[in-house]
């Protein structure tokens, strides 16, 4: 039996050892890993998740038990110091040695800090390991019981940078980057999306200091500030290094293996070192010249080293690597594929900019316009999957290229469907998984589900990028196989959310145990609850009192749960429209309660920090001041946005607030799919944003002009035209039919302008569906509607005025007493919840 020793447990060393498992030769080799942090291998590209939940395990690639049940030595905390390579044996930190036959160098890469003088002073980390992070949190918790209001900068405005940042906010400090280079992101970005990606980085709340080189770290223990130039200082409290990477290959060059010039293992196409017995993967293998700080081809290499190793010979990596990518940062869309950065010699840019919605979308084609270079995205990376494709490929585009980019008029991608790719071609780039393997998992071996396919193909099991086309590819090859797809709710509902909806309402069922005993199985799920309280509210109006156990935590206490445990409360205010007395009313028990007011961006006020006890108390006051619930926590109407139209304005051409204020009034309470907002503008200036909404109405000459299926968020869709000039009444009804036909044939929690995208027909269909009555239900869709305005009831009201309903709001189920682990730090002359520590 041959030794094979592995140094590095990170995500690239895991993965050789995964593909090393699942060869049927395995049983040939002894496999020992070494790992020098005190875990088995995490998730490094999600390392700013820690954050969120503080749970080192959520990020674990596989458990300490994974190693031992597939015949793994896994050593952690153990450093391997050197390499004897006539004797074939390594030497670890404890003076152990160990002999291989084969030796497998996966050390990864550690932070650059730059030599800049004071960087080694207490509040200056390093952003890398899961103890880097650890380090971190529990110094920002010591500075903020100093000062609630403390600083904290990032160097570095890159990739990792921007996740430090997030890091920075989620410790719930006032962030700052600092980047030498004239942009962020400079390796991925060109200037132009690099400015939209700050505009909307600057919006969240960063605070961004581009072209800064730091002469010094200022202070004298501990850090106070940075110093770029003589009067140019920025005094923070917390500086994070994350200036880029620099190879671990100290290996390499003590036991005398060729190194380039500026780092790096040489490696060849076989992963193999300049001994033949060694081989270096991930970020430490200088490969064609170049470190690859990505995670495919790292799990690339991991794949041809396995081979190498274990006889197939034929697998070698390819002479040029893919280096496309894409990202969530902060919240943001970020991709670039094939060649972002393009001389004009070569060929033509066509791009897209809006930035009042922080979009970005470039492509680059052939001076013949006929092939699809590369691009970048910003803002909304949805079509990046297909445009990858394309580009992989050499697939044929539009003889108008800006369609790619751009939204197609009926809501329908304009390059095809997923099946039209090759056989060939990579759709799950982590797992090197093609679309013919993906199309053969399911017509070959009975794999039904994306799930079913993913377990056997490892495809969507990475980073996750690629699911939608995966889910995509699962579907019509079903369809190819004459098998129906049916979106099923969940594993004790053989039914999709379309069918339930029918069987509740033809049937005129009105609880979950009811509906579970009669149509389910099993004891019902997280998903299927919440869905089922969803249809039951949709048909009858339901509030969401009745069956609180099936609710969303949100809809259970009628209020949106924060991050400290305490609720906020959001008094409807329709229209936006609110008397000088009921401000007076708002302010009068938010002071009383102590709570932190914010104006939404949905034209009301927020009250955060109620306790549970509280809410039934906050709600009868506001009650008693004429508000009621503004429904803020459910899956439901939130606000119809206005300007003030022609009651005050000079380019007002209709009365927009009265027609807001019925418009909300009207749909108040309605459940949905998903929560939907309107908006309602007096002339086509737009102030309202109608067009950014689920549904609008913007006043023109001769009528109203009525859009839907918009939304702003994190892929924002301008709301289609549904019909021009119509009066008031019609363009009502024409809403009524929309949101009714919506409500009962989308998925669950689907946006509008998202089943608008899956429905065939687009938006010309939605049109003969409400306005031609194609299908001939409007009439329903009407009456349908009518009832739900007609049977609203406030569930604040309710609550209050229900005793076995007021008495659930209580901290314990056994004592009334308050809870005394909530704690609150001062934010601006108000309060915010105490970080997590």
């Amino acid at each position: 039996m041959k030794t094979v020793i592995v140094v590095g447990n990170g995500m690239v060393g895991y993965k050789f050892c995964e593909k090393f498992v699942a060869k049927e030769t395995n049983k040939d080799f002894k496999l020992i890993v070494f790992g020098d942090e005190p875990r088995p291998a995490y998730d490094r590209v999600h390392l700013s998740e820690f954050f969120e939940n503080q749970d080192a395990k959520a990020l674990e690639m596989a458990p300490a038990e994974w190693y031992t049940e597939n015949g793994i030595e896994l050593m952690v905390n153990e450093r391997v110091t050197d390499i004897n390579r006539d004797e074939k044996t390594i030497t670890t930190a404890n003076n152990r040695d160990f002999s291989y036959d084969y030796l497998v160098l996966a050390t990864g890469s550690s932070a650059f800090v730059p030599p800049i003088k004071g960087a080694e002073k207490e509040g200056v980390f390093v952003y890398r390991t899961i103890e880097d992070l650890e380090g971190m949190l529990a110094y920002a918790a010591l500075l903020k019981t100093k000062n609630p209001n403390a600083k904290a900068a990032v160097l570095g405005g890159g990739l990792l940078g921007l996740e430090a940042g997030k890091a920075v906010m989620d410790m719930g400090l006032e962030p700052h980057i600092v980047e030498f280079a004239p942009k962020l992101m400079p390796r991925q970005l060109d200037s132009r999306s690099s400015q939209v990606l700050q505009l909307k980085l600057e919006s969240i709340g960063l605070h961004i200091h581009l072209s800064k080189a730091t002469n010094q770290i200022l202070g004298g223990k501990a850090i106070t500030g940075m110093e770029f130039g003589e009067d140019d200082v920025l005094d923070v409290e917390m500086l994070i290094i994350s200036a880029g990477i620099r190879p671990r290959d100290e290996l390499g060059k003590s036991s005398g293996l060729k190194m380039g010039v500026r780092g790096g293992i040489v490696v060849d196409n076989k992963m193999q070192t300049s001994d033949k017995h060694i081989y270096a993967i991930g970020e430490i293998a200088l490969y064609n010249q170049m470190i690859y700080g990505l995670v495919a081809p790292g799990y690339e290499m991991a794949t041809v080293a396995v081979d190498q190793i274990t006889g197939n010979l034929e697998n070698k990596m390819a002479e040029e690597i893919d280096m496309s990518t894409k990202l969530k940062l902060i919240g943001v869309d970020v991709a670039s594929f094939g060649e972002p950065f393009m001389p004009a010699t070569k060929g033509h840019s066509v791009i897209f900019e809006n930035k009042t919605q922080h979009l970005y979308k470039r492509i680059n084609v052939s001076l013949d316009g006929k092939k699809l270079l590369g691009g970048i995205l910003v803002g909304d990376a949805t079509d990046y999957s297909m445009l990858h494709q394309i580009y992989l490929n050499g697939m044929p585009i539009p003889s108008d290229p800006s369609q790619l980019i751009l939204p197609a008029g009926d809501g329908a991608a304009s390059f095809g469907s997923a099946m039209d790719l090759p056989d060939t071609a990579v759709v799950c780039s982590c797992e090197a998984v093609t679309k013919g393997q993906v199309c053969c998992s399911v017509k070959d071996d009975g794999n039904e589900t994306v799930k079913d396919v993913a377990k056997a193909t490892k495809a969507t099991t990475g980073c996750g990028g690629c699911k939608p086309m995966v889910t995509d590819l699962v579907n019509e090859t079903l369809k190819s196989l004459g098998k129906v797809v049916k979106e099923r709710i969940c594993e004790h509902f053989d039914y999709s959310r379309q069918e339930l909806y029918d069987i509740v309402k033809m049937k005129h069922i009105k609880d979950y145990d009811e509906l579970l005993d009669t149509h389910g199985k099993g004891n019902g799920c997280e998903v299927c609850k919440p869905l089922a309280a969803s249809l039951f509210a949709s048909i009858f109006n339901e509030t969401a009192n009745r069956q609180d156990t099936i609710q969303d935590t949100n809809d259970r206490y009628l209020a949106n749960i924060q991050r400290n445990g305490t609720y906020s409360v959001v008094p409807r205010v329709a229209g936006g429209e609110i008397s000088p007395k009921q401000m007076i009313a708002m302010g009068r028990i938010a002071q009383k309660y102590d709570l932190y007011t914010k104006i939404t961006g949905g034209q009301r006020i927020d009250m955060f920090g109620a306790q549970l006890h509280e809410l039934p108390l906050i709600w009868e006051e506001l009650i008693a001041e004429g508000f009621e619930t503004g429904q803020a926590y459910g899956k439901s109407l939130r606000t119809v946005k206005s300007c003030v139209g022609s009651t005050w304005c000079r380019y007002g051409m209709d009365e927009s607030v009265s027609f807001a204020i019925e418009i909300e009034n009207r749909y108040k309470g309605i459940r949905s799919p998903h929560k939907f907002k309107g908006g309602v503008s007096g002339c086509i200036r737009e102030c309202a944003e109608a067009r950014g909404k689920d549904f609008g109405f913007i006043a023109v000459e001769g009528g109203w002009n009525v859009y839907i299926a918009g939304n702003g968020g994190a892929t924002p869709k301008h709301a289609l035209l549904l019909a021009e000039k119509v009066d008031k009444e019609t363009a009502i009804k024409y809403v009524d039919r929309f949101l009714m036909y919506y409500i009962q044939t989308a998925q669950p929690l689907m946006r509008t302008a998202a089943w608008l995208d899956k429905l065939e027909g687009g938006i010309n269909y939605v049109k003969d569906v409400v306005i031609n009555d194609c299908l001939g239900i409007v009439d329903q869709l009407d009456v349908e509607m009518q009832r739900l305005v007609d049977t609203y009831k406030c569930e604040w009201k309710e609550a209050i005025e229900t005793p076995e309903i007021k008495a659930k709001y209580t901290h314990f189920v056994n004592s009334t007493e308050e809870d005394e682990n909530i704690e609150f730090v001062s934010l601006r002359d108000q309060k915010m919840p105490a970080p997590w520590v």
